[in-house]
């Protein structure tokens, strides 16, 4: 039998889907179930545009629930108080300095649940982020890329 996978979540992650899934439940469920009563009400449903558009939004309302329900079963929340002080961990922001670029960085290492690059949120299983895991600042993590090595200086590791 195959391991189920933990989704390893910050407090602040597990919270966010903790109140999407309330929101998917309690409102949006409601809300398409409004909508396609409303179309039923139109008539008939072989050519009827709003009823199929409600039906989808209603399947993927209930798709994300199962996700979110599958997730959740599975967290494994990480507490940052638990963590290390000054070594990288889950949980922590880390502020960097990019070599190849001559840049200042901050990443927040997460959980791969959580991870979005574009709110600087790397995942721990990325590349980057496993060549930082254990690090305290003044250590440079070395990052094996598709395009050669990056080099990351930590400059600090901060507990949020």
């Amino acid at each position: 039998m195959a391991e189920i996978k933990k989704n390893i979540l910050t407090q602040e992650g597990l919270r966010k889907l903790e109140q999407e899934l309330e929101e998917l439940k309690v409102v949006k469920r409601k809300e398409v179930a409004q909508k396609i009563k409303e179309a039923r009400e139109q008539g008939d449903l072989s050519e009827n545009a709003e009823y199929d558009a409600a039906k989808d939004e209603q399947r993927d309302i209930e798709t994300r629930i199962e996700q979110l329900e599958e997730i959740l079963r599975h967290a494994e929340v990480v507490e940052v108080d638990e963590t290390e002080v000054g070594k990288v961990s889950i949980g922590c922001s880390i502020r960097l300095y990019d070599v190849e670029f001559d840049e200042e960085v901050i990443y927040k290492l997460v959980g791969s649940t959580e991870a979005n690059i574009l709110q600087n949120k790397i995942s721990n299983e990325s590349p980057i982020g496993l060549a930082l895991l254990g690090k305290t600042a003044g250590e440079v993590a070395v990052v094996e890329g598709l395009e050669g090595t990056c080099e990351f200086k930590i400059l600090e590791v901060i507990r949020d």
